[in-house]
């Protein structure tokens, strides 16, 4: 469905009929990764991508590799090595030293140096989509949204911005891979989703060209999920308003999650998700600490990965953590 302001694709780089969101083998875990002097951050987004489903089924169908033609670094064959070798390897760790040689290609980011999960898991699906939309250089911006990885992480967010002159209503639509939401002073993710898509109003600026008053007004702003993703990223902005200091409270979160009361449709049915990834930053401030992971590997069973620790666990266990990325699978 496209709505005002989205245009359909001219042609579709992936047919969604082959994405699998069902494990399609179903193994216990796979290995733990080492830590190569810094890399916990690496690690850990590292775990959640291998262990996300339509992702892992996909690589592990080497369909990618087989037609890739790429010449020097493609994340998406980087990816298929990484987690065939995390997944069947006989070792109990595995250092991910393909992932370390191509960091510089990936993102700003050094073995030795502290990074942020979030960070790299955006630059890490930003690289994957760069290699998808590749070869397709005369395609439009609506097809590029029909890679297997804007398909899997990919929706669309719906800015409904009113004129508080005149009420004329202007929606701008744009693709969201991830969904970073405020939590001061939230104790839930419902409660974060909330304010996500509550009104905000310009308070007496005047920052928006009104097409009807013809001149910039003051205007109220609703932004809603208007097509929802496959897989569901969402990171609780834990950095307090750019100082070091870390917002540290818990944020309750659920194992299934209703989206559609955040949707720009939100009478109908319910659209649910399943939490299958937790990453937790452990540390007083956001430039430091350490980070580790929670998973939910295709036996359906949770499994604490911490470096090259794999020790399993219980659900109550990881919804009780002070988590700062969750991963739902629709």
């Amino acid at each position: 469905v496209f709505g005002k302001g989205m245009t359909p694709p001219r042609k579709s780089l992936f047919s969604p009929d082959r994405i699998c969101m069902e494990w399609r083998q179903q193994r216990r875990p796979g290995a733990g990764l080492h830590n190569l002097g810094s890399t916990c951050y690496l690690n850990v987004i590292l775990q959640c991508l291998t262990y996300t489903a339509p992702l892992a089924n996909y690589l592990l169908s080497r369909q990618h590799s087989r037609f890739c033609r790429r010449q020097g670094f493609c994340m998406m064959c980087t990816m298929e090595t990484h987690v065939r070798k995390a997944l069947f390897s006989s070792a109990t760790a595995i250092r991910p030293r393909a992932v370390i040689r191509d960091l510089k290609f990936i993102g700003e980011f050094k073995p030795d140096y502290p990074g942020d999960a979030y960070e790299f898991l955006r630059c890490t699906v930003n690289a994957m989509q760069r290699t998808c939309q590749s070869g397709s250089r005369d395609s439009d911006s609506s097809s590029r949204e029909t890679t297997i990885i804007h398909q899997i992480f990919g929706g669309f967010l719906r800015s409904r911005v009113t004129c508080l002159s005149c009420k004329t209503v202007s929606d701008f639509f744009r693709a969201f891979r991830d969904v970073l939401l405020k939590i001061k002073g939230a104790l839930s993710l419902t409660t974060a989703l909330e304010f996500f898509v509550a009104p905000k109003q310009t308070e007496g600026r005047k920052c928006f060209k009104c097409r009807k008053c013809k001149k910039k007004v003051a205007v109220s702003k609703v932004v809603t999920v208007h097509r929802a993703p496959r897989i569901l990223t969402v990171c609780l902005g834990r950095a307090d308003n750019g100082t070091s200091r870390k917002l540290s409270q818990v944020v309750e979160y659920p194992e299934c999650l209703d989206l559609r009361p955040y949707m720009s449709d939100p009478d109908r049915e319910p659209l649910l998700y399943s939490l299958y990834a937790v990453v937790v930053h452990s540390g007083h401030t956001c430039l430091g600490g350490h980070f580790f992971c929670y998973i939910k590997a295709s036996d359906g069973q949770w499994y604490k990965m911490n470096d090259v620790s794999v020790e399993s666990c219980d659900l109550h266990t990881v919804l009780g953590q002070q988590a700062y990325l969750l991963f739902y699978a629709r």
